[in-house]
């Protein structure tokens, strides 16, 4: 049937930040391996070179450039912040460990490092804390039980000690729904959504700009994302964040990958 489409272009209905540009600063130690091929090399969070002269000059050549840290192993990095219990290790290959590896620690000098780097360079940081700390899998890829919150909390406290400028929390990598190493209900993650705004709330209560929450990092499933807003309604989450790889997962050396948040 014949139809007519008329298009106004007078009327904006979007639009997209200048500062549009974006890269990732993952977790991946430099043994991280597929099929015989080690791309990561030292470009991750606790290896990348900070001082290097070319990674500044490309980060300003974008000023401002926003940056997320974060990535498949950020359910499993702790924070050498407050009373964390536990020795502050790299991560190390192990057989039953999500993805293959095991937990893995942020000390705060090298935290201190990389905010040098972001401070000089002027780019922005939305970064990825850990949502599965606490939990304990119950079925395959379902994770369960209360988040614990205290590490973040600390965490944020120094963060916001040092004067580090944070536009984003995000809470969690790639959860939602069926998930991609682990995944948790949507009911469950969304009260931690809340609880996090929470703390956001109490810490930044003197701060002139309070950061965004963003949440979930992960691929886009309806009803898992419907009942993720309905839960946390108005005035929690602030930016809906989701993955996707139209190129492909990148677990070879002829695929490319691509990533969208």
């Amino acid at each position: 049937m014949p139809a007519t489409v008329v298009v106004d272009g007078t009327i904006t209905v979007a639009e997209t930040d200048e500062n549009y540009v974006c890269a990732t600063i993952d977790w991946w130690p430099h043994d991280k391996c597929d099929y015989n091929h080690c791309p990561w090399e030292y470009t991750s969070v606790v290896n990348l070179d900070v001082t290097h002269s070319l990674l500044v000059k490309a980060i300003e050549a974008f000023r401002p450039l926003r940056i997320r840290i974060g990535g498949s192993l950020q359910d499993q990095v702790l924070y050498d912040v407050g009373n964390l219990g536990s020795p502050c290790h790299s991560f190390f290959k192990m057989k039953g460990g999500l993805f293959g590896f095991s937990k893995g620690c942020l000390n705060m000098d090298r935290w201190d490092a990389l905010n040098n780097l972001f401070s000089k360079t002027g780019a922005i940081i939305s970064f990825g804390l850990n949502a599965l700390h606490g939990r304990h899998k119950i079925k395959n890829k379902v994770w369960g039980g209360p988040w614990n919150s205290t590490n973040a909390h600390d965490f944020i406290s120094y963060t916001i000690s040092k004067g580090y400028k944070i536009e984003a929390w995000e809470f969690g990598n790639e959860l939602s729904g069926t998930g991609i190493g682990a995944s948790v209900s949507a009911d469950t993650y969304a009260k931690d959504v809340v609880k996090l705004n929470e703390i956001v709330d109490a810490l930044y209560k003197n701060s002139n700009k309070k950061p965004s929450i963003m949440a979930p990092g992960g691929f886009f499933e309806q009803g898992w994302f419907a009942k993720l807003l309905k839960i946390t309604g108005p005035g929690t989450l602030n930016t809906v964040s989701h993955h996707m790889y139209n190129l492909g997962a990148g677990g070879s050396t002829q695929e490319s990958k691509s990533c969208c948040g």
